[in-house]
């Protein structure tokens, strides 16, 4: 139900929702700027379709730059009409959904149009947390409007679309066509903001399905849906990374890898488990880089900020060793153990493989508040690695494995609850969950995290 047809931007909003729910608010609304003759230049909805409807029945708002008016750019009507969206969506407690393609602030406009992206900012801020944020780029999105958009808590780029801070032509020693900085591939890669789609439709199915998956808000509680698979089912997940073992155990079709590209030594998904949302993530081979415990922490925080319970999938033996590795895993690190250690929604550990040393407790050991650990047949915690424990403890290794090096001593003093066949993972895991969602903890009072 809109009063225009605004091309693609408004196409793009059918596509995303349940069909003839679209309600348009402010489709009215022009630029009232005068300054360089912009009175005699036609701005229909000053270049930002907004309103609501439905994604499967629930409410979302959702707005979608029109860039065949004046570039999609940001004037200060474009922005208000966000910002109050934005005050919609908050009092609702809906999903917020920005498709965003656009060449930037309005220069026409100057300071009203740069406050006006300020305030669309301020409004992100607000929400973060609150409610669900998700993004779509289509188009351009740069500059100031790259940052609104990173604050959105699922941000999904079209293969074909660009994303910057900075043009890859004003980047020192660098042009366009020797890196494209501002391509999905290389934003994917570089800093995990985005998640790329091959496709427009690849873009609309895999927001519909998150959005669909995931609470609105912080308040919404655990998203439970009638199971769509066996509940008994064997799998098989011996020798497999997280990725592997998340797609053995999640219910049929329901698995969304997100941040594939970034730190490919931690796998982060969302999937239903028995019916229930779940956050997975957990260890793609046996050392973790930097990136991948921000990838992790990011991940953390943002399941315990929406009450998605977490399971985690570990195999860790060490800290990847290079120097610039070692710059920057302290910082890393101690968010990923602090965020753990602070999340208070349902956490279940499973160990997949071999442990070693202490990068483990940051993977939601029983140390840091896993409601429980399992453990599969074949994996391990130890300190170190049994034949170095050896040589310091001037013992032999098959004494240490035997002592400290097997799931023995965990088990024996409680760091590990069960071991767990290959095939039965998936029935423990979904009664462990199933159990947790009466889970309530009391928090000490404090601003936030130091961290």
């Amino acid at each position: 139900m809109s009063s225009t047809n605004q091309g693609p931007a408004m196409d793009r909003i059918a596509q995303l929702l349940d069909a003839n729910s679209f309600v348009e608010i402010g489709g009215s609304v022009h630029a009232r700027s005068t300054d360089f003759s912009m009175q005699e230049v036609e701005t229909p909805s000053d270049g930002v379709i907004c309103g609501y409807g439905t994604i499967k029945d629930r409410l979302v708002f959702v707005y979608s730059q029109n860039a065949e008016v004046l570039g999609g750019s940001i004037g200060e009507m474009h922005a208000k009409k966000i910002a109050s969206l934005y005050d919609q969506a908050i009092k609702m407690g809906a999903p917020i959904v920005g498709m965003l393609d656009s060449t930037g602030v309005r220069l026409q406009e100057g300071a009203d149009a740069l406050e006006g992206l300020g305030t669309m900012m301020a409004k992100a801020a607000n929400a973060s947390g609150a409610i669900l944020q998700v993004a779509m780029v289509y188009g351009n999105c740069g500059g100031g409007l790259a940052t609104f958009a990173s604050m959105n808590d699922v941000v999904l780029m079209e293969e074909k679309a660009s994303l910057f801070f900075n043009s890859p032509n004003a980047i020192e020693g660098n042009f366009k066509e020797k890196e494209d900085t501002s391509s999905a591939a290389f934003r994917a890669a570089s800093d995990g903001v985005v998640d790329v789609c091959g496709s427009q439709a690849d873009i609309i199915a895999k927001a519909q399905q998150i959005i669909d998956m995931l609470p609105g808000n912080c308040e919404e509680g655990y998203v439970i849906d009638d199971p769509t698979d066996d509940l008994n089912k064997g799998v098989s997940v011996a020798g497999k990374n997280a990725a592997e073992v998340a797609a053995e155990i999640a219910d049929a079709g329901t698995l969304v890898e997100l941040k594939k590209n970034f730190a490919e030594c931690i796998f982060t998904g969302i999937a239903s488990l028995g019916g229930i949302t779940v956050g997975i993530y957990g260890n793609n081979g046996d050392e973790i880089c930097a990136s991948g415990a921000e990838k992790a922490a990011d991940f953390v925080s943002f399941c315990d900020a929406f009450n998605i319970p977490l399971l985690s999938l570990t195999s860790l033996s060490g800290f990847k060793a290079n120097m610039n590795n070692e710059k920057r895993l302290g910082r890393a690190l101690s968010r990923l153990t602090t965020v753990t250690a602070g999340a208070s929604v349902p956490k279940v550990n499973v160990l997949i493989g071999k442990n070693e040393g202490s990068g483990y407790l940051s993977m939601n050991s029983k140390a840091l508040g896993a409601d429980l650990v399992f453990a599969l047949e074949g994996a391990s915690v130890s300190p170190l690695n049994a034949k170095a424990a050896a040589q310091i403890l001037d013992t032999d290794a098959a004494s240490f494995e035997a002592k400290q090096g097997s799931l023995a001593a965990a088990l024996g003093r409680g760091y590990v609850d069960r071991i767990i066949t290959d095939a039965d993972a998936r029935k423990y895991i979904i009664s462990a969950l199933d159990m947790l969602l009466t889970k309530a903890e009391s928090e000490i009072i404090k601003k936030h995290s130091a961290r």
